[in-house]
C-alpha cells in the first residue's frame, strides 16, 4: 500500500514497570497507558489545579488526525486484513514478563530492542508484502514513527544504535522523559550497575553496553546511528508532583529523570512543566501532546537564539571592574514559547521551576556563542482554519539580574533587589508562506503593542529553504542588554 506522507503508522512503546504489579497493571492495559488522560492542570501562581480534560493522546489523534487503533473483536487486526496507514500499534514487550500472559520473567534490554526490531519487520511485510527481501531497512515503501516513554526511548536507541544503524524505516522518533543520560540519586549519582528488577538499565556502565558506546562518547549521543534532526526528546520539569522519587532524585528533574539527562545531544527537544507520570503527567498532557503531534505532522521547524552582544553592569560592579577586581555574573533566561490561541505551552523554561536557561557570560557574551531559547516544530493555521493561512505564536523571554561576584566574594548593596530583569518582554509573531514557498514575519512586542504584530521583519535566506529573521533585543537601563533574537525557520516534513 502506498503511505500519505506524512501519516505513517505509531508504534508506541512503554517505559519502565517496577514490581510484578506494575507489569500485571500494563499487561492488563490494551494500549499500555497510551490511553490514559487527565483532568487536572496545575496552576503555578496560585499554586491551584484547575479542570481541564485531555483526553489521552491515543483519542487526540484519533479525533486530530484520523488514526485508530489496531484492534478487531477482541484482537489485534488479522494477517489478511487491510491495514490502515494512521494506525497505533502498542509494542506490549512487557506480556513475557508477566505470571498471567507470559512466563514470569524478565528480559534484559537486548530482547525488548529486539522484539522491537522484529515488529517493526512484521509491520513492513504486512504494509508491504515482498519489500523487505529487496530492500531490507533501506526501504522507501514503509515508514513507522517510534514514540516512546520513559525506558521505551532506551529500547528504542538500543534498537538504532545496536540492531539496526541508519534504518531508514523509522522516520522519526518522540521521547517522553526518557533518561537518555541515566538516572541520578542525590547523594550516590548514577543507579548503581546491578538493582531490583533491571534497574540497572539506567546505569551509565549498563547503558555503554546495550547502546554500543565507546567510553569516551557522551552516553546521550546517538553516535551517527541515526539523524539527530528527526529525534525528538520532550523534558519534563516538574518534579514536585510525582511520589515519593522525587525525593531521592531532588529539583531541577521531573520527578524521575534530571533535567540534564532528559535529552538526546545534537537534537530538538522542549521542555514542559509537567512529572514524569502521574496527574500531572508528561505523557498524558495537552502540551505533551501538541509537540507530538507538531513533531510528527507540523510543516515548519523554527530555532530561536539570543545572540547577546553586550551586558551592562550596576553601577557599583562597574566601577569594582574598573578598579581592576575580577567580576563573575552568570545569568539565568526564562523562555516561553506558546502558539496563538492555546493555554497551554509549547516549551517552557523558568528559574522559578528550576529550569531556567542558564547564560554564562564567558562563553555566550565574551565568546559570543548563540544562547539556543528554542526548536519549535509548528502547524499553519490553515490546517483549521483556511481563510488564516498563517503561523502564530509568541516567545516571552526574560533575563534576570545575577549575584554579581568580586573576586570571588558576593557583591550585595542595599540598592540590590532580588527578581529583578535586565531585560523582560514578550515577542508575538505571525508568519506567512508565499506560494511560491517566500517566508514573510510580522511581530510585535508586548511592551509596544501588547499582543498584537506591528512591524515587519526582513529575512534573510543563507540555504534555499531556511530562512533567518533577526529582531532587535535592547533594554536600556543599567544594567542593560544588547542582543538580537535570531529565528531560523525552514520547512519541515518536507521529504516524502
Amino acid at each position: 500500500m502506498s503511505f500519505e506522507h506524512p501519516y505513517y503508522p505509531i508504534i508506541y512503546v512503554r517505559g519502565y514497570a517496577m514490581t510484578g504489579s506494575d507489569v500485571e497493571h500494563a499487561v492488563a492495559d490494551p494500549y499500555m497507558g497510551f490511553n490514559l488522560g487527565s483532568t487536572k492542570l496545575r496552576q503555578t501562581y496560585p499554586r491551584s489545579v484547575v479542570r481541564h480534560v485531555f483526553e489521552s493522546p491515543l483519542v487526540r489523534l484519533m479525533k486530530d488526525e484520523g488514526y485508530r487503533d489496531t484492534f478487531l473483536d477482541g484482537t489485534e487486526v488479522a494477517d489478511s486484513t487491510e491495514l490502515p496507514s494512521r494506525a497505533v500499534w502498542i509494542y506490549r514487550y512487557y506480556e513475557s514478563a508477566s505470571r498471567e500472559l507470559g512466563s514470569g520473567r524478565r528480559d534484559e534490554i537486548e530482547a525488548y530492542a529486539q522484539g522491537l526490531l522484529d515488529l517493526v519487520n512484521a509491520l513492513h511485510d504486512r504494509y508491504a508484502p515482498g519489500d523487505r527481501a529487496r530492500h531490507g531497512s533501506t526501504s522507501s515503501a514503509f515508514r513507522v514513527y517510534l514514540v516512546a516513554h520513559s525506558m521505551g526511548g532506551l529500547i528504542v536507541r538500543c534498537l538504532l544504535q545496536t540492531l539496526s544503524r541508519n534504518d531508514q524505516r523509522i522516520d522519526k522518533v518522540f521521547t517522553y522523559a526518557t533518561p537518555h543520560g541515566g538516572i541520578d540519586v542525590r547523594g550516590i549519582g548514577n543507579v548503581p550497575g546491578f538493582g531490583f528488577n533491571q534497574a540497572d538499565t539506567f546505569n551509565e556502565t549498563r547503558m555503554r553496553t546495550y547502546l554500543g558506546l565507546g567510553p569516551e562518547t557522551p552516553v546521550n549521543s546517538l553516535d551517527g546511528a541515526y539523524p539527530e534532526e528527526r529525534f525528538f526528546s520532550l523534558v519534563g520539569t516538574n518534579h514536585d508532583d510525582y511520589g515519593l522519587a522525587r525525593l531521592a532524585v531532588g529539583p531541577m528533574s521531573d520527578g524521575l529523570v534530571r533535567i540534564a539527562n532528559a535529552y538526546v545531544a545534537d537534537a530538538p527537544r522542549a521542555f514542559v512543566h509537567r512529572s514524569h507520570g502521574g496527574h500531572y503527567g508528561i505523557v498524558n498532557s495537552e502540551d505533551g501532546y501538541q509537540n507530538l503531534r507538531r513533531f510528527l505532522f507540523g510543516n515548519v521547524r523554527v530555532d530561536a537564539f539570543l545572540d547577546i552582544e553586550h551586558i551592562s553592569l550596576p553601577p557599583g560592579v562597574q566601577q569594582q571592574k574598573d578598579g581592576g577586581h575580577q567580576i563573575r555574573a552568570n545569568y539565568l533566561l526564562d523562555v516561553i514559547a506558546r502558539v496563538r490561541g492555546a493555554r497551554w505551552d509549547l516549551h517552557r523554561r523558568t528559574s522559578d521551576e528550576g529550569s531556567a536557561v542558564f547564560v554564562d557570560y564567558d562563553r555566550h557574551v565574551k565568546a559570543r556563542q548563540p544562547v539556543h531559547l528554542a526548536s519549535a516544530f509548528l502547524l499553519s493555521d490553515a490546517r483549521v482554519d483556511p481563510t488564516r493561512p498563517t503561523l502564530g505564536f509568541s516567545l516571552d523571554i526574560g533575563v534576570q539580574v545575577p549575584e554579581y561576584q568580586v573576586d570571588g566574594t558576593p557583591f550585595w548593596r542595599r540598592d540590590h533587589y532580588d527578581g529583578g530583569f535586565l531585560f523582560r518582554d514578550k515577542v508575538n509573531l505571525e508568519a506567512t508562506c508565499s506560494a511560491d514557498g517566500m517566508w514573510s514575519l510580522r511581530y510585535g512586542w508586548d511592551t509596544e503593542s501588547p499582543n498584537a504584530v506591528t512591524r515587519t521583519a526582513h529575512a534573510e535566506n543563507p540555504l534555499p529553504g531556511n530562512w533567518v529573521f533577526e529582531l532587535p533585543v535592547v533594554q536600556h537601563t543599567t544594567p542593560g542588554i544588547r542582543a538580537v533574537l535570531r529565528l531560523e525557520t525552514r520547512p519541515w516534513n518536507e521529504r516524502v
